[in-house]
């Protein structure tokens, strides 16, 4: 099987391609470093030639409000344009849960736009949302910091190993196109403040981490359920926090 990955060479992307490549099939990382720009549409329709399933794993590089959605938007119309045109099969996505719980974030917005291109395409796809990274929480925590506070938000939390989703993606690119969205999250259930001052703790990081309801999540309001899963509607990854932990 042939399988183009869009931002094949990220964090994300170049795991995806080697577990695929592993497994027998022909992995492609795409990606403007190997001469696939899915904005201006540059080698896309060389890379998709003969292609069986194209994933979708890129991210914007840059965060605001209008600048997120038109690199998603633009991307996602492209990279469906050129599907169609090539006859693939299957089109994967990875998203977010819960992004359509804060209208108030743009990027969240922005991929809401994204899976609703994608559905509305006629190409037959999966759609894989994931909760946020534990390869994340450090940087979260940083972004979150008042002298030496962290100010989190009151909120669930159930943070995903990236290897997890890798395999997600994996299993529903390899998979027959579900034309649905599936779910993907780690095992445990935390507060995000709880979690946010264990992963501080065991980097012997002094700061204080408060639960604090006035700051919201990257500027957005966020509800107490707004990052998790309906309970039973996700699959769920094998590295809970202390194993995650032990190996990085």
């Amino acid at each position: 099987m042939k399988i183009v990955v869009i931002g094949g060479t990220g964090q994300i992307g170049s795991r995806l391609v080697a577990r695929l490549t592993a497994e027998g099939h022909e992995a492609v990382a795409a990606s403007p470093k190997t001469g696939v720009d899915s904005i201006t549409g540059e080698g896309l329709e060389a890379a998709l030639d003969g292609t069986d399933v194209v994933v979708d794993v890129t991210n914007a590089p840059a965060w605001g409000d209008e600048e997120v959605l038109r690199f998603f938007t633009t991307s996602t119309g492209n990279l469906l344009a050129a599907a169609q045109k090539a006859g693939v099969g299957h089109h994967v996505a990875l998203t977010i849960v819960g992004a359509e719980r804060m209208p108030d974030s743009g990027y969240l917005r922005a991929k809401v736009a994204q899976e609703n291109l994608i559905k509305e395409s006629g190409v037959p796809y999966t759609i894989v949302r994931a909760t946020q990274f534990f390869e994340f929480i450090a940087g979260i925590a940083q972004n979150s910091t008042v002298g030496t506070e962290v100010h989190i938000p009151p909120a669930q939390f159930q943070p995903v190993a990236v290897d997890d989703v890798v395999a997600a993606v994996a299993d529903a690119a390899t998979g027959p196109a579900a034309n649905e969205t599936v779910q993907v999250a780690g095992p445990e259930v935390f507060r995000f403040a709880e979690i946010v001052a264990r992963v501080l703790a065991d980097a012997q990081d002094p700061r204080t981490v408060v639960e604090d309801p006035a700051v919201g999540y990257f500027g957005a309001a966020l509800p107490d359920d707004g990052l998790v899963p309906a309970p039973g509607t996700a699959r769920l990854g094998t590295l809970d926090y202390a194993k995650w932990s032990s190996s990085n």
